[in-house]
């Protein structure tokens, strides 16, 4: 696939997930009891350490990929420590371009499902929490493999005083939105600006095929 020729998300769902309200009223009322992972565990107490050190908001960009987004949002933040995750060593470790070269970022590799409830736990000092461009699972049967239809939802939300996601399926997006309705958190869904510099590859693909992306966003 040629860069500006991203298909567009392909679903069987006609609108938000008939079965949404009870799956994350469940997730609302149930404790999220799997274990975490030694290496998320590792991979956390390391850069736990040099949050704690810091003195300064932290930003949190999950689902980082390659961390073009974690350089973007660092470079647009200098007193701020931004912390991308993503689970795949080989995003995170591949180079990227050298005008996004910054210095207040770090880049680890962990199971996010793990890696929440250990930020929650730790409290730490996040401004704003960043999803963008998140796999959106787009067939119905695969719901609970959103992030607002898992048993880590609840989590993310107490994490951080705003939340940001981006996707190009607006519906992605307007069913987070009604999760988070659930949870008694508003939210607003703009257009992404064309105009501005795109925050990941994906996003650029997307803007370049001609698919308008989303962007929704929550005072927490």
């Amino acid at each position: 696939m040629s860069f500006g020729d991203s298909k567009a998300i392909i679903t069987n769902q006609p609108g938000i997930h008939e079965k949404l309200a009870d799956i994350v009223n469940t997730h609302l009322t149930t404790d999220f009891q799997k274990p975490i992972s030694e290496h998320t565990r590792l991979a956390f107490e390391e850069i736990d350490r040099l949050v704690k050190a810091f003195v300064g908001p932290v930003i949190l960009d999950s689902c980082c990929g390659v961390g073009q987004s974690s350089r973007i949002i660092a470079k647009q933040n200098p007193n701020a420590l931004v912390i991308g995750v993503d689970k795949s060593d080989n995003r995170i470790t591949r180079n990227v371009e050298e005008k996004w070269q910054v210095d207040n970022f770090h880049l680890v590799r962990a199971d996010l499902n793990d890696f929440y409830r250990l930020v929650f736990a730790a409290n730490w000092p996040v401004e704003k929490h960043y999803i963008l461009y998140p796999n959106p699972w787009p067939k119905a049967k695969h719901v609970k493999r959103r992030w607002h239809g898992s048993a880590v939802f609840p989590y993310i939300f107490k994490i951080g005083k705003q939340l940001e996601l981006r996707s190009n399926w607006r519906l992605y997006l307007e069913e987070f939105q009604a999760a988070l309705a659930i949870a008694n958190i508003n939210s607003s869904l703009n257009e992404v600006d064309q105009a501005a510099e795109s925050l990941t590859p994906f996003e650029a693909k997307y803007q370049a095929s001609g698919q308008q992306c989303w962007s929704l966003t929550a005072n927490l």
